[in-house]
């Protein structure tokens, strides 16, 4: 069981940045994929961005493309969102997940983390 935790979450202005971190518990952190996904209040959690173990496929929402970059360091079993040009409508709880191959839909990763909030204020 890989345990996930969040941070760097917190209260910005429209057009601010923040990153996000999600540390993983297990050695073994570098042979799976690795997704970011978001839960707005009274609404569906969806998918953000994922990357594959090796870093050479990534994934984004349209709705972030072009602002939000996921990355990662295999030896800090540390996966990263760098979030820049927020909006107030990417104001949510930000999840991590871990998957044994990166996926667009949440029923591909099998640990989750607890979540960070961000609130984008205009």
């Amino acid at each position: 069981q890989v345990q996930l935790v969040e941070s760097g979450g917190g209260l910005v202005q429209a057009g601010d940045s923040l990153r996000l971190s999600c540390a993983a518990s297990r050695r073994t952190f570098g042979s799976g994929a690795m997704g970011w996904f978001r839960q707005a209040p009274g609404k569906e959690r969806e998918f953000v961005a994922a990357i594959s173990w090796s870093g050479a496929l990534v994934y984004y929402a349209d709705s972030v493309k072009g602002r939000f970059t996921i990355s990662r360091d295999n030896a800090k079993n540390t996966v990263y969102l760098q979030m820049n040009s927020l909006k107030p409508e990417d104001t949510a709880v930000y999840y991590c997940a871990a998957g044994y191959v990166a996926s667009r839909t949440a029923t591909g990763y099998n640990n989750w983390g607890q979540g960070t909030q961000v609130t984008v204020s205009s």
